[in-house]
């Protein structure tokens, strides 16, 4: 034994060596400490077990760590302490370790703690042999390994070995002073101990170890969600109108996107189509807010209304939320990328913006930007596409920009739509996940995940539970950390639905299949297909008249613009046009006839321009390539997917260097074989359209038997606002005068009912009030309510409509993305889709 008075567990000796040169056969033992180890009792388990007593005091009042902190009365006993590297090996002997060191604390130990307020921070060691020689070390070591000076990860500590029998006189009358206090200063905690040492040996339950092994995968996670990411009683978040407006399980998503936020400057929240999101949003952006951020809100045009209604400028009778003051900046996704003009959302000079002044973006149905924002131009582009545009002018320019993405449908096609969005949040770096969430690369991430699921989709026998086990960790890992999506089964699983209330149950659609024209005259799809097949439709393919020796020109001039040749442009955009006649058909026959009337008015006016230039002998005349490009209402349904097709309207030719001849002959020939199908068309008027007078039968049935008490709401979608306007106008005097009830129609920026005012809100509150909270309005000079609504899908997202439990699809859209976000404007419903064929 060597004779330093100090023990530092370092160059003077440790005390756990001293420990077991002094603590001997029937010793008496009185220790102080904050912390009693099992794998210290291992140590000294051959002196311990010899002892005769031992009076343990935990001098720290909340002697172990708390399971849960708002429960100050529950102990754990702790095993190890912080920094203390165990075996594998010595964890598996835990059990019999913890059993061994049960029985000698009941059979030899006395343990008592002080009691709160009072904290003992010393430490105290007295060892009285059997002879009667006492020995005592005080200082800073505790009854754990580290602090003993076990192992080759030792603390520094500072004991002191009493060396005269006065001081050891000392300590000794002191601990026991505190021991035998009769005013409370300490209380008997052994049989808690020995409780909590039993949970360390006893048998558990397999559903016990199962929940205690998913606690330890998620512990980092709950530990995240413990941590007070809203500031409550500092900025009155929690006082807010939409904060009080949400359900508990928005509550908790809202909650889940800020911790995101907060941790990685963005969130994806893709919870399924109904659940909230916008409000979610709303409450978010007021988060942010209330520590003076600056957000900008970029939504398709058709939801401007729902993010604009809310904002405190707009003073807006309809916002629920006048109090929150939301002063947010609205744009449109069609506004990325220019240069010049105003935005039609709020009027805002884009010439002057400023794009980076903004601390949080908030971007609806962001599936729309799931093009690489991070590609290199490629050479010859005029300029850059939207999601580059948002990368470059907002996320990246200026201070740093957190963004929250809106979307039911974050992956319309493949799993590197996804990985586009994440970009947004990462500002395109591959690697922004590596050390927070060991997730190397998000790319590659993504793309293993990818080929896995399609590997299994190919597999007809594959189940789910296939594909989760071929599933690499780390996407799932990635998905937990960029974006929250809970669907409705979640929501009734672990949320009280009492509260919310139940989802009403979607019936089985029923599908019918009417006839065009109640006559039979008008000829068959099938035909119709096979003439339309035929056009050549020259109107929108100038390139193919182009003559032989200017060729090189304008290859020239549209390679300056445009990725590939404007001949195959042309070509694709032809084709387009063609399935277009087909949709406008199955839509409705006046539909039909105004997209013929359309395409032969464009022949017509090319015609005569053609015509004027031969009898001029003009030396030149330039025709944008613009005056031969389909109308937006042409390509009404597909706007958006068109739109990189028309990147090169700006293409101008000159007639000169066309063979007008052979173009003129092809134009006549499409416009004969047009007009002979448009008066067709013509011929069947609302009198003899069978599709209308289907929807009449399906209306008045509908009103007649209303599947729920009372309800006669209807909903009418369709894909072409041309349609919505035929049968809103065919349709409104007999819903008026047989039976009774007041009709709507919005689409786009037209908005017509016979009950109030024509404005797209107040329609959509007067359908659907109770949804729409019309009772709180300061107005109740409108009593009535709008029965039958027609709309385009101008209302299809975003919308809460769900008053209406009867939904007819009198066309079916082609996009699948868009029918699931018609559906999901309603709740639960009947629905009813009328086929063209």
């Amino acid at each position: 034994m060597d004779w330093y008075a100090v023990k530092d567990n370092h160059k003077c000796g440790t005390v756990g060596g001293f420990l077991k040169e002094t603590v001997t056969k029937n010793s008496e033992l009185s220790v102080v400490s904050a912390y009693f180890t099992i794998y210290a009792y291992q140590h000294l388990k051959k002196n311990l077990d010899e002892i005769k007593a031992l009076r343990f005091l935990f001098g720290e009042p909340a002697f172990v760590k708390s399971l849960d902190p708002e429960k100050n009365n529950v102990r754990e006993f702790r095993i190890e302490e912080d920094g203390l590297t165990i075996p594998p090996e010595k964890r598996l002997e835990q059990k019999s370790a913890a059993r061994e060191c049960a029985d000698w604390i009941r059979n030899r130990a006395e343990i008592r703690s002080m009691v709160k307020p009072n904290f003992l921070h010393g430490k105290l060691w007295h060892i009285k042999q059997e002879s009667g020689i006492e020995k005592a070390i005080a200082g800073s070591s505790n009854f754990t390994v580290r602090g003993l000076g076990f192992g080759e990860s030792r603390n520094i500590e500072l004991n002191l070995i009493a060396d005269s029998d006065r001081d050891r006189q000392e300590l000794k009358n002191w601990f026991d002073a505190i021991w035998n206090d009769s005013t409370g200063l300490v209380e008997d905690v052994k049989e808690e101990v020995l409780r909590h040492l039993e949970q360390l040996y006893t048998e558990n339950d397999p559903e016990f170890v199962y929940f205690k092994t998913v606690y330890h995968i998620f512990q980092d996670y709950l530990h995240e969600q413990k941590q007070e990411l809203l500031p409550e009683g500092r900025t009155g978040f929690y006082d807010s109108e939409i904060w009080n407006m949400l359900y508990e399980f928005q509550k908790d998503g809202v909650k889940g996107a800020i911790s995101k936020i907060m941790k990685h400057s963005g969130c994806i929240i893709a919870d399924s189509v109904g659940l909230g999101k916008t409000f979610e949003a709303l409450a978010v952006i007021k988060y942010f807010e209330n520590l003076n951020a600056k957000v900008l809100v970029l939504c398709p045009k058709k939801l401007s209304r729902n993010w604009i209604i809310y904002q405190a400028r707009q003073n807006h009778a309809l916002n629920p939320f006048k109090k929150d003051r939301f002063d947010y900046t609205v744009l449109y996704h069609t506004d990325m990328a220019r240069e010049s003009g105003k935005s039609d959302a709020n009027g805002i000079d884009l010439a002057t913006f400023n794009w980076s002044a903004y601390d949080l973006l908030v971007i609806d149905e962001s599936h729309n930007f799931r093009g690489n924002p991070v590609e290199k131009v490629k050479q010859g582009r005029a300029k850059m596409n939207r999601a580059k545009w948002l990368m470059e002018k907002i996320i990246k320019s200026g201070g740093k920009t957190k963004v929250l993405m809106l979307s039911a449908t974050p992956v319309n096609n493949t799993l590197r739509d996804l990985r586009n969005q994440m970009a947004f949040i990462t500002e395109g770096r591959d690697d922004a996940l590596a050390e927070t969430c060991r997730i190397k690369s998000i790319g590659n991430t993504l793309e293993n995940a990818q080929k896995n699921f399609s590997r299994w989709a190919k597999e007809k026998s594959g189940s789910m539970k296939n594909l989760l086990e071929i599933l690499d960790a780390s996407f799932f890992r990635l998905l937990d950390e960029l974006t929250l999506a809970r669907s409705r089964k979640h929501i009734v699983r672990f949320y009280e639905m009492d509260a919310i209330g139940s989802f009403p149950k979607r019936e089985k659609p029923v599908s019918i299949f009417p006839e065009i024209d109640l006559l039979r005259r008008f000829p068959s799809y099938e035909r119709i297909n096979r003439q339309i097949l035929e056009y050549r439709l020259a109107v929108f393919n100038p390139s193919a008249y182009v003559k032989a020796e200017k060729q090189k020109k304008y290859e020239h001039l549209a390679g300056d613009l445009m990725y590939f040749k404007q001949s195959d442009r042309e070509n694709f955009l032809i084709g387009m046009m063609k399935v277009n006649y087909l949709k406008r058909l199955e839509s409705s026959i006046a539909s039909f006839g105004i997209s013929l009337d359309r395409t032969i008015g464009k022949i017509e006016n090319l015609e005569e321009k053609i015509q004027k230039f031969l009898q001029s002998k003009s030396a030149a005349q330039e025709e944008s390539l613009e005056d031969f490009t389909p109308s937006e209402e042409e390509l009404e349904e597909n706007a958006d997917e068109t739109d990189q097709w028309l990147v090169g309207k700006n293409l101008k030719f000159d007639l000169a260097d066309l063979e007008l001849e052979k173009w003129t002959a092809d134009l006549r020939k499409d416009k004969d074989a047009l007009i002979d199908l448009l008066n067709n068309a013509k011929a069947v008027d609302s009198s003899r359209d069978a599709k209308l007078e289907e929807l009449k039968k399906i209306i008045r049935d509908k009103i007649r038997n209303p599947k729920n008490e009372n309800n006669r709401k209807v909903l009418v979608f369709t894909a072409f606002a041309d349609t919505a306007h035929y049968l809103y106008e065919n349709l409104k005097n007999w819903i008026r005068s047989d039976l009774q009830l007041h009709c709507a129609m919005v689409c786009g920026n037209a908005a017509q009912t016979s009950l109030g005012k024509n404005d797209y809100d107040s329609i959509l509150t007067n359908f659907s009030p109770v949804s729409k909270n019309r009772a709180l309005l300061n107005s109740a000079s409108v009593t009535e309510e709008i029965d039958i609504l027609i709309a385009t899908d101008c209302i299809s997202e975003g919308q809460n409509l769900q008053d209406c439990d009867f939904l007819v699809n009198y066309d079916i859209h082609w996009n699948p993305v868009r029918i699931l976000h018609g559906l999901g404007a309603l709740t639960g419903l009947e629905v009813i889709r009328v086929f063209g064929w």
